[in-house]
């Protein structure tokens, strides 16, 4: 878990000033009607962290297999409304949650990393791969906003 929460930590120092450097006028462009801008985006990522709080925090006293409880990102992030929000309220929230997110998983006891957690389509992951998913999940769309 250790790398994982550095991992977030370094993401915390890079994707803020990476953002902000983004001009306004392209932050809010959708590349197709059916596709989020770029801090729609960085709305899904917040959306994904208060998801991933939850999973994190219910992993350590729920009983095991844990259902993680799906939720459907695209309704999530129009009526959050980030199309509409300052992105720099999208940026500091996006801060906050995985500021929690740090403090909470380095919370978490050792012998509760190997919890399993059922996804509901047949496969099982550990509270750790949970966590690795999260990083590696933030990173593919990281690359969508910053690689375009």
């Amino acid at each position: 878990m250790e790398n994982t929460i550095n991992e977030l930590k370094s993401l915390l120092i890079d994707v803020p000033v990476r953002f902000a450097s983004i001009p306004s006028n392209v932050v809010s462009v959708k590349p197709a009607p059916d596709k989020w801008s770029k801090k729609e985006i960085l709305g899904h990522l917040c959306d994904s962290a208060v998801n991933n709080l939850s999973r994190f925090i219910r992993a350590q006293f729920e009983n095991e297999p844990m259902n993680i409880i799906r939720y459907e990102q695209n309704e999530w992030v129009k009526l959050n409304g980030y199309k509409d929000k300052p992105v720099t309220e999208i940026i500091e929230f996006w801060k906050c949650l995985n500021n929690q997110l740090v403090y909470v998983a380095s919370r978490i006891p050792e012998e509760k990393l190997g919890f399993k957690c059922d996804k509901g389509d047949g496969e099982t992951l550990t509270l750790q791969e949970l966590a690795e998913d999260y990083i590696v999940h933030m990173k593919h769309h990281l690359a969508q906003i910053f690689n375009d």
